[in-house]
């Protein structure tokens, strides 16, 4: 089931948040959060009225989380979002980004969005291929712009705009 998050979320979205940190290169933090942060951060989404999902299995337990915000700050892109979706380390490849991204795309396309932007880390191939699938485009790669677990990252920018 894809939901709305809600505040008593904040624990699981904590736990999946980061695994990410600790242990990918997906999020280029090296910091780990606590429930609060993420407590505060689903309330700021949802006061601002930016959509947080989450799906959550048969038995009411997250099984990842989506979500999209401002690209950038200036007027001018107001109509163009960058998303995340994290999926829980155990349930990864499975389809739950994917139907995830599905309903992030819905949510978008109901908001007047036009162009929704994915920042990925280049050699993360299996979250590229996703959204190639869901029809994002290259947009461009930004080389040793971010650094984790020692090494110099890429950036690679897809886009999928919207009719």
């Amino acid at each position: 089931m894809i939901r709305v998050a809600r505040p008593e979320d904040a624990a699981a979205i904590t736990e999946i948040y980061n695994d990410a940190v600790r242990n990918t290169t997906a999020i280029w933090n090296e910091e780990t959060v606590t429930v609060q942060n993420r407590a505060d951060w689903i309330a700021a989404k949802l006061k601002d009225g930016w959509p947080l999902l989450v799906m959550e299995d048969e038995q009411g337990i997250l099984a990842g989380y989506a979500t999209y915000g401002p690209w950038r700050a200036w007027d001018g892109y107001r109509h163009t979002v960058e998303h995340s979706v994290y999926v829980e380390k155990d349930r990864r490849g499975q389809g739950i980004g994917k139907m995830l991204m599905q309903a992030l795309i819905s949510e978008a396309r109901q908001a007047d969005i036009h162009v929704m932007v994915a920042g990925i880390e280049a050699g993360n191939e299996a979250s590229i291929k996703l959204h190639e699938k869901l029809g994002f485009k290259d947009a461009g790669r930004l080389s040793e712009v971010g650094t984790k677990f020692g090494k110099w990252l890429d950036l690679a920018f897809l886009q999928l705009t919207f009719d």
